[in-house]
């Protein structure tokens, strides 16, 4: 939707989950805070967890335009897949520092997670396709089925989000800034000539 009054209701929501947490911030907090009447939110939502929905859906689209700008650059395949690397990885971490307290709920229950996330990965492996086949278009990379490739790397940068975001890879002595020149050499030297 684009009403700006569905845009308000999320922004709002957002900045009180963050704040808050999901289970400490009710209808009416959303509702005073967007100095809307609750019958007005409820025009355009069920519930709260229809709002949460909606704030991290809205997120993960603030995520794949990210994506879809670095795809769109005029850059070498093997730069483009550098820069979707470190744009995926910075990406999802300022999602979840952002939303503060909110973190906590969008990782608890990763089924939840994924079913809100289902459109947007499936944009992701359509993004990093038309990556893989450009590469080897241009005699980049050696990819023999791009959207097997695809998913795999999109499952790959899954894996290391959490991770990634709360820097587990200190603990090895490495620091984030080089964690995502390894990532990015390991999934790029896969697959280049």
């Amino acid at each position: 939707m684009s009403d700006a009054t569905y845009q308000l209701i999320v922004e709002v929501a957002r900045q009180l989950f963050a704040r808050k947490g999901l289970t400490n911030t009710t209808m009416n907090d959303i509702a005073q805070e967007a100095n809307k009447g609750r019958r007005t939110i409820y025009t355009y939502f069920n519930n709260k967890n229809d709002i949460y929905w909606a704030v991290i859906t809205s997120e993960m689209n603030r995520l794949y335009e990210k994506l879809e700008a670095v795809v769109n650059k005029d850059l070498p395949p093997n730069e483009k897949l550098e820069a979707y690397i470190d744009a995926r990885l910075e990406g999802i971490r300022e999602i979840v520092l952002r939303n503060g307290s909110l973190r906590a709920e969008f990782f608890r229950d990763i089924t939840e997670v994924e079913r809100a996330r289902k459109k947007i990965s499936s944009g992701e492996i359509d993004l990093l396709r038309r990556i893989l086949d450009e590469g080897v278009s241009k005699g980049k990379f050696i990819v023999h089925n791009s959207l097997a490739t695809a998913t795999i790397l999109h499952c790959a940068f899954k894996g290391l989000e959490v991770p990634y975001i709360n820097n587990n890879f200190s603990e090895v002595g490495v620091e984030r800034n080089r964690i995502r020149c390894l990532i990015t050499d390991f999934m790029l030297y896969g697959i280049m000539r």
